[in-house]
């Protein structure tokens, strides 16, 4: 009988411990934002920049500035730069305006650098504007970039190698 009531009381716990977990929310799981949710706030702060951008088939938005004339950079190129970055609301989140720039391969950066920097050429200027799904999506980076935040960047192209 005693182990009847020590069985009985071990099963309602587990039942009462599992059905008490089954509403919880699981905040491991992260859903992107497609860039289409996004395209009105980027066209805004376009607007209000005064930036004069077109979309590229990824749903990025990107304005050159300077098309450059040297050597074109593919998604998988070692390139140098220069660039900002900041949040639309206006705060920088990162830069690197050394004259010798940074360096990086394309296929180690967020993707919407992949995209958007094969569309100018060494010695170019580009302004992205990228949708947070080809930025740091719904896990953003850190506590300088939230999660689902696009991105804009202004990017001179120092070489392609």
């Amino acid at each position: 009988m005693k182990r009847f009531f020590l069985l009985a009381a071990l099963g309602f716990t587990s039942l009462v411990f599992i059905r008490g977990n089954c509403n919880k929310t699981d905040v491991t799981t992260c859903t992107p934002v497609e860039p289409a949710a996004e395209e009105a706030t980027i066209v805004a702060y376009n607007a209000a920049s005064m930036f004069t951008a077109v979309k590229h088939s990824s749903g990025l938005y990107y304005q050159i500035l300077d098309p450059g004339t040297g050597a074109t950079a593919t998604a998988t190129s070692n390139v140098r730069a220069q660039y900002t970055g900041k949040l639309f609301d206006g705060k920088q989140f990162d830069a690197n305006n050394d004259p010798g720039g940074a360096t990086f391969n394309l296929s180690g950066v967020i993707q919407g650098w992949t995209i958007g920097i094969p569309l100018i050429k060494s010695g170019g200027k580009i302004r992205l504007m990228i949708p947070s799904k080809y930025a740091y999506g719904c896990t953003g980076s850190g506590s300088r970039i939230p999660a689902n935040a696009p991105l804009f960047f202004e990017i001179t192209l120092l070489a392609v190698f």
